[in-house]
């Protein structure tokens, strides 16, 4: 059993930073299972959509509309995951969501990891406000 808490979420400015933080919570079995990470972000009225991913040997994936600007990355010892955002857009506005994954993660699929059905466990997310 895992559990997810995102943290981090606020409003800025357009050009700004901000960065996410998801905390891994649950027995050392379950933790130590997750092959790979990732976040998404859903905007009122629009579908959930994959921003970054990453596996336990830090590979990545990112969404095309943040490549440049958002890293993700993991401290695998803190059992945590980051997302830095940068050169934030109002587009970028949303809920953010952790998500994790038990299944493996094909290596040529570079997309695999930004789709919803690829994760087994879901925080409950934390809010992003980009004003202009």
């Amino acid at each position: 059993q895992v559990q997810l808490v995102e943290s981090g979420g606020g409003s800025v400015q357009a050009g700004g930073s901000l960065r996410l933080s998801c905390a891994v919570f649950g027995d050392t079995y379950s933790i130590y299972s997750i092959m790979y990470m990732g976040w998404f972000r859903q905007a009122p009225g629009k579908e959930r959509e994959g921003v970054a991913a990453i596996d336990r040997g830090g590979r990545t994936s990112y969404a095309d509309s943040v490549k440049g600007r958002f890293t993700v990355s993991q401290v695998n010892a803190e059992n945590t995951l980051y997302l830095h955002m940068n050169t934030l857009k109002p587009e970028d506005a949303g809920m953010y969501y952790c998500a994790a994954a038990r299944q493996s993660w094909p290596v040529a699929a570079t997309w695999y990891a930004l789709k919803t059905n690829a994760y087994n466990y879901w925080g409950q997310g934390t809010q992003v406000t980009v004003s202009s």
